[in-house]
C-alpha cells in the first residue's frame, strides 16, 4: 500500500467548481441521464446536517445505506478532537482509492464513481477528501460553546423579529380589509345594478375577501417557513430538519410551479371559457324569465314552458361546455382519470334509469299540456288539484286534503282527466241520475229536474241544463240531469246543492224517487211533507 501526496489547492478548487456546475445541471437523483437509460441510484452524504457529496449505489449495496455508513465514519472521526483533518491520506489499489483517517477507511472511491462524474478516479478522491476536511472543521466549529451561545442569541432575535412581523402582517391585512369594506364594496354593489344582476355583488365580494385571506395565509406561511428554516439551520442537531423542510416545501413547489407554467395556456383558456359560459347562462336565464313573466311572447309558446325549456337549454349548454373543456382539464388524458370517468358513467347509467324515465316523462307532460298547477284532475283513482310539478314527480292534493305524489313515468302511461280545462273553455258537465216510476209523466219529471237545476246557485251563467232518459228499467225510468259548471273546484259543492234541490222539488210535487232500488209500493208514499223539511235539529232559513 502506498500513499500519494496531496494535489495543489487551486487544482482541487477548479475540479470542485467543475463538479458543482455539472451537478447543478444534472438530472434529479435516480433519473437517467438519457431517455431510455437505466436509472442511477445515488444518495447524499449528510454530515452535521449539511450535504457533503453524493455516492453511487448498487443493488447489493444501496446508495442510501452507503451514504449513511460514510457519514457515520466521518462524524466518528470529527468527534475525535485528537484527529487532524490535514492528515487525511489515500490508499490506492487497482480497483479503488480509499480515503484514510489513520488506519480507518472513510470511503472507497471506485472507477464507476469516477465514470459517473466523468473524471479520473484519483481526482474524484481528492475532491471527496477536501470536502471531508471541510465537513470535519464545520462539525467541530458548530459545537464550540461560544458559537452555540451566539446562535442561541441569534435565534432569540429571530424569534422576536418573527413575532413582530407576524403581528404586523395581521394588522396590515386587517387594515386592507377595512379599506376594501369602505371603498370597494360600494363599487361592486353599483356594478351589480348596472349589469342588471348579471354580476352578483355578493359573489364578487366573496371572491375579493377570499383572495385577501389567501394572500394573508400565504404571507404567513412564507414567514413561518423562513423563520423555521433560519432558526433550525443555526444548530447542528436541528440543521437536518431545516434541510428536510427545504426539500419538503421547495421541491413540491418547484414541481407545481413547473407544472403550472406548462399548464398556464390551458388554464387561461378554461378561465375564459368559464367566464363566457357564465355570462351566456345569465343572458339565457334573463331571456326565459322574461318569457315566463309575459314580457316576451312567441306564438304557440306557453309562458309556463319557460322554466322547463330553460332547464333543458341550460343542461345542453353546460354539457357542450364540458365537452369543450374536457381536453384542457388537468389529468384528463391519464388512465386513472379515464377509469374513474368510466366507472362513474357506468354507475350513473345503472342507478338512474328510473330517474331519467321520470325526468323525460316530466318534460313530455309539460309540452303535452296535460295539466298545470291548480288544475283539478283524475289519474287512475287519484282525484284532486295539482299542487306541484317537478321533473320527477307530480304532487296532487285531494278534496280530503291528502297529498299524493305520483311519478311522472306513471302519469305518462295513464289516462289523465282534466276537469279544469273543460270547465274553463266550454263548461264542465255535471250529471246525476234518478229513477222515477212509469206512473209519473216523463214531461213532469224533466220539468222538475230542470226546476231543481234552476234553483242550484253557482252553475255556469247562460248555460242550458238538459235531461236525458238513459234507460227504461224494470220498475222505473232512469233520468239523467246535466248541468254546466265553470269552476271545477266547486264540483262536490254543486253536486250536493243539486241533490238537495232535486229532493225538495220532488217532495213538493209528491213524486217518489225510486232509486237506488224498488221492490213494491208502500202503504204510504215515500215523501217528506214540506212542513217537516226543517225538523229538529235542522233550522229553517230566515225569511227575506
Amino acid at each position: 500500500m502506498r500513499y500519494l501526496k496531496r494535489m495543489p489547492q487551486s487544482l482541487l478548487a477548479a475540479i470542485f467548481l467543475l463538479l458543482s456546475l455539472s451537478a447543478a445541471g444534472a438530472q434529479p437523483p435516480g433519473s437517467a441521464a438519457e431517455p431510455g437509460a437505466s436509472p442511477v441510484d445515488t444518495a447524499e452524504v449528510i454530515v452535521n446536517g449539511r450535504p457533503v457529496f453524493r455516492v453511487l449505489g448498487i443493488s447489493s449495496y444501496p446508495a442510501k445505506l452507503r451514504a449513511e455508513n460514510v457519514a457515520a465514519r466521518i462524524e466518528s472521526v470529527a468527534s475525535d478532537a485528537a484527529f487532524d483533518p490535514a492528515s487525511l491520506a489515500f490508499s490506492v489499489r487497482e480497483d479503488r482509492t480509499q480515503i484514510m483517517a489513520g488506519e480507518k477507511n472513510l470511503i472507497a472511491v471506485f472507477d464507476v464513481d469516477a465514470q459517473l462524474e466523468g473524471i479520473q478516479r484519483q481526482l474524484l478522491a481528492e475532491v471527496f477528501a477536501e470536502k471531508i476536511r471541510d465537513a470535519i472543521r464545520d462539525y467541530r466549529h458548530d459545537r464550540e460553546p461560544g458559537v452555540i451561545l451566539s446562535r442561541v442569541f441569534y435565534a432569540l432575535v429571530a424569534s422576536a423579529i418573527f413575532i413582530g412581523l407576524l403581528w404586523g402582517i395581521i394588522v396590515l391585512f386587517r387594515w386592507i380589509g377595512s379599506v376594501l369594506e369602505r371603498r370597494v364594496k360600494k363599487h361592486i354593489e353599483s356594478l351589480e345594478v348596472k349589469s342588471v344582476q348579471i354580476f352578483q355583488a355578493q359573489q364578487i365580494w366573496s371572491a375579493v375577501t377570499t383572495a385577501v385571506a389567501g394572500a394573508k395565509t400565504l404571507t404567513i406561511l412564507v414567514l413561518v417557513y423562513i423563520y423555521l428554516s433560519s432558526v433550525l439551520g443555526l444548530f447542528p442537531w436541528t440543521r437536518i430538519l431545516a434541510h428536510g423542510l427545504l426539500g419538503v416545501v421547495v421541491a413540491p413547489l418547484l414541481t407545481m410551479g413547473r407544472a403550472f407554467v406548462d399548464y398556464l395556456p390551458k388554464l387561461v383558456f378554461l378561465i375564459l371559457l368559464v367566464f363566457i359560459a357564465r355570462y351566456l347562462l345569465k343572458l339565457i336565464k334573463v331571456f326565459f324569465e322574461a318569457i315566463g313573466d309575459g314580457r316576451v311572447r312567441f306564438a304557440r309558446f306557453e309562458a309556463e314552458w319557460a322554466k322547463p325549456t330553460y332547464s333543458i337549454v341550460r343542461f345542453v349548454f353546460i354539457a357542450f361546455t364540458l365537452v369543450i373543456a374536457y381536453p384542457y382539464i388537468p389529468g384528463s388524458d391519464s388512465d386513472a382519470f379515464k377509469g374513474v370517468s368510466l366507472f362513474l358513467g357506468v354507475l350513473f347509467s345503472l342507478g338512474s334509469s328510473s330517474v331519467l324515465s321520470n325526468v323525460m316523462a316530466g318534460y313530455t307532460m309539460t309540452y303535452r299540456r296535460a295539466f298545470k298547477i291548480g288544475d283539478r284532475i283524475r289519474i287512475d283513482d287519484v282525484f284532486g288539484d295539482v299542487a306541484e310539478m317537478s321533473v320527477l314527480v307530480t304532487h296532487v292534493t285531494t278534496p280530503k286534503n291528502e297529498r299524493v305524489v305520483i311519478p311522472n313515468s306513471k302519469i305518462l302511461n295513464t289516462e289523465v282527466v282534466n276537469y279544469t280545462r273543460m270547465a274553463r273553455e266550454q263548461g264542465l258537465i255535471l250529471h246525476t241520475n234518478v229513477g222515477i216510476g212509469y206512473e209519473t209523466p216523463w214531461r213532469q219529471v224533466e220539468a222538475m229536474l230542470l226546476m231543481a237545476a234552476e234553483r242550484t246557485p253557482g252553475l255556469k251563467p247562460d248555460s242550458q241544463p238538459f235531461v236525458l232518459q238513459k234507460s227504461l228499467g224494470d220498475f222505473a225510468v232512469n233520468y239523467e240531469l246535466n248541468v254546466f259548471c265553470d269552476d271545477a273546484r266547486r264540483m262536490n259543492a254543486l253536486y250536493t246543492d243539486l241533490h238537495r234541490n232535486i229532493q225538495d222539488v220532488f217532495n213538493e210535487y209528491g213524486v217518489q224517487i225510486m232509486t237506488p232500488a224498488y221492490e213494491n209500493d208502500t202503504p204510504q208514499p215515500k215523501l217528506v211533507p214540506k212542513d217537516q223539511w226543517y225538523t229538529a235539529p235542522a233550522k229553517a232559513p230566515d225569511p227575506k
